[in-house]
């Protein structure tokens, strides 16, 4: 008997996500190797909704205060401007994904930025 039951694209023995049926006349599950014939599946349609949030046009609009740049976390770090220790940084991926994040630094003593590629 089986473990799990319902939905007929997960594994009954082991609940894991069936693979898509293929050239064999079976599909079979990458993890416990269960089986099941590829005609169970026939005739079965599979609907889905994606809802979305609704956009809330106040969170568009990006203050340009003084306060608004300034937070995130503090660190330990010299300014390279005033030499003052303490500096608030945050990062972005400004190249391609299979490279390192751009360190962004902002100075809490004097606001000197500067940048460091990882």
């Amino acid at each position: 008997m089986s473990c799990f039951r319902g939905d007929p694209n997960f594994c009954p023995e082991c609940g894991n996500v069936l693979p898509l049926p293929g050239l064999l006349n079976a599909v079979r599950c990458p993890r416990c190797s269960f089986s099941i014939a590829v005609s169970e599946f026939s005739g079965r349609e599979i609907r889905s909704t994606v809802v979305f949030n609704p956009l809330d046009k106040s969170s568009l609009v990006q203050e340009d205060s003084d306060e608004s740049k300034m937070k995130g976390p503090v660190i330990d770090r010299r300014c390279s401007r005033c030499n003052k220790e303490g500096m608030i940084y945050h990062t972005r991926q400004m190249r391609s994904a299979d490279e390192g994040q751009t360190v962004f630094f902002t100075c809490v003593h004097c606001r000197f930025q500067e940048k460091e590629d990882s």
